[in-house]
């Protein structure tokens, strides 16, 4: 036998390798409407980008017939390539091969591009799609499981980590996606949960499909658990690539900036798009658009928690993190699932170096029973915490109404906001005026020959005296008034100001957020 005889069995293999399970197999996965596992990394990367690790990898299990069965790469493909030029390390489970279930080696090939992720400070996206652990192998599956969810928490705020869930994901699979940044979701393909349907009938009694306990749609509005989801898989996979362009590389980097199309920053339709009167709801969406280089809003989480408006943009080019009150909603109030989706989205800015924006129009905190039964306190205090711990430039823009502890809370002056800017019409406030005005003039307006009138008067008086940027602004706690048309002008050149920033926290192993 020569070379070339040796090398002829190299691509012998590898052809093998890369037909997975086969084509009948590969038939079945298509008829489900989804892809196999390098198509789907082919539409990932960008052309020929895509180097295969440790292809050649087998499991070593001999019992329950394993030693019968050939699988190749264990079921996954892992490796390297470029997305727009950049690099990006990655796994894709593939469900031709045991059902995309992790075993030992599985599980070590991710393991080992995750390190190589890390040490190469590059993104891990994590394509999932798969029956679960591999039973037949027994505990070292699990095991198996541990060490991708250790490198999972190690690496966070490291290296930017993605999760795309192309198919099944039970049981213990799912606190992987649960600990990095963003998991995307597939409509109708793909599902989620700890628990299948079968025993949760057999335990509860309770009858659901799958799609209906973990689709795309219950993660994506219900519980939060998703921060993407599309029709296809096809659509799911350029939405990763949209992302990955906002994001730096790793943890010391800058996000990447473009070139902007805008050369003129007044907008003097934005006086238009907000109502004067402070009850009136409108949609957050059409400042951002305003005020946003056009057509780079990326929102996060668009179905959960709708009363707050998350997501990154891009502002005279340069990547920031969105935070707003959505006025359409719950009058903008916060509650127990908007507090969750802002904190964690300030951490994962603050991790990345992408500055943060807060749009504020907030009437308070959600009143009622169940917020308070729930934990309300607990989780608007996580919001305090991941403002006051970010060190990257933080700026607000008051649009209407910030009162009580939420103004408090969405990053004002004394929390660690750089930078706080308010609209002439901005009331600022303990509380709104007709609550005030209730509470402090509450004698006055019972004994009054007129209840109503004089309330009417109490609350005016109360909106000139208190209710305006103006008391704030003389307190130093908003650094200017300014015109609602120069707003796009001013973010520029703060954050223009703000390139150099550098700001140090105390020493310490980390903080206790409360969770």
């Amino acid at each position: 036998m020569d070379i070339y005889e040796k090398i002829n069995e190299l691509y012998d293999r590898r052809r093998e390798i890369e037909l997975g399970g086969g084509d009948e197999r590969t038939a079945k996965q298509h008829e489900k409407g989804k892809l196999t596992a390098r198509e789907r990394i082919d539409l990932l990367v960008d052309s020929g980008s895509f180097v295969e690790l440790n292809p050649f990898i087998q499991h070593r299990s001999r019992d329950f017939g394993l030693d019968k069965m050939k699988g190749p790469g264990d079921g996954v493909v892992t490796g390297y390539g470029k997305v727009d030029g950049r690099p990006i390390y990655l796994f894709s489970q593939d469900f031709t091969v045991f059902g995309g279930a992790l075993g030992e080696m599985h599980a070590k090939k991710i393991a080992n591009v995750m390190d190589l992720a890390a040490k190469n400070g590059a993104p891990f996206i994590g394509l999932n799609d798969s029956g679960g652990a591999r039973i037949q192998e027994g505990v070292v599956s699990l095991d198996g499981y541990v060490q991708i969810f250790y490198r999972n928490a190690i690496y966070s705020g490291v290296i930017p980590q993605i999760s795309v869930i192309m198919g099944p994901c039970a049981g213990g699979a799912v606190y992987s996606p649960a600990i990095t940044d963003f998991v995307f979701m597939v409509e109708k393909t793909s599902q989620m949960f700890i628990t299948g349907p079968k025993v949760i009938e057999t335990v509860t009694g309770e009858k659901i499909t799958s799609e209906d306990l973990g689709g795309a749609k219950v993660h994506n509005s219900i519980s939060g658990n998703a921060h993407f989801g599309g029709e296809t898989e096809e659509e799911v996979l350029l939405m990763v690539r949209k992302l990955l362009g906002y994001l730096p590389l790793n943890n010391h980097e800058q996000p990447p900036a473009l070139e902007s199309d805008d050369l003129d920053d007044y907008r003097p339709d934005i006086t238009d798009k907000i109502p004067f009167d402070a009850v009136r709801p409108y949609d957050v969406r059409t400042i951002i658009d305003e005020l946003m280089d056009k057509d780079s809003f990326m929102e996060v989480q668009k179905d959960f928690a709708r009363n707050i408006v998350i997501g990154l943009a891009r502002i005279k080019g340069q990547a920031v993190g969105l935070v707003c009150n959505q006025p359409k909603f719950m009058a903008g109030g916060l509650d127990i699932d908007s507090s969750d989706k802002a904190a964690r989205f300030i951490r994962f800015c603050d991790s990345f170096n992408i500055p943060i924006i807060t749009f504020e129009d907030v009437t308070g905190f959600f009143p009622g029973i169940k917020q308070e039964h729930g934990g309300i306190i607990r989780h608007g205090a996580k919001i305090l915490y991941a403002y006051s711990e970010a060190t990257v430039p933080k700026i607000t823009v008051i649009l209407r109404k910030a009162y009580g502890g939420a103004y408090v809370a969405l990053n004002s002056k004394s929390i660690g906001a750089d930078l706080v800017y308010a609209w002439p019409n901005a009331e600022i406030a303990v509380m709104g005026p007709q609550g005030a005005a209730n509470v402090i003039f509450s004698r006055e307006i019972q004994n009054s020959p007129n209840p109503e009138e004089t309330r009417m008067k109490k609350i005016e008086e109360y909106r000139e005296k208190f209710a305006n940027p103006y008391v704030a602004a003389s307190q130093g706690m908003v650094d200017d008034v300014i015109d609602p048309r120069d707003t796009r002008m001013v973010l520029i050149r703060s954050l223009e100001m703000m390139k150099n920033k550098q700001e140090d926290r105390p020493k310490k192993k980390h903080g206790n957020i409360p969770l």
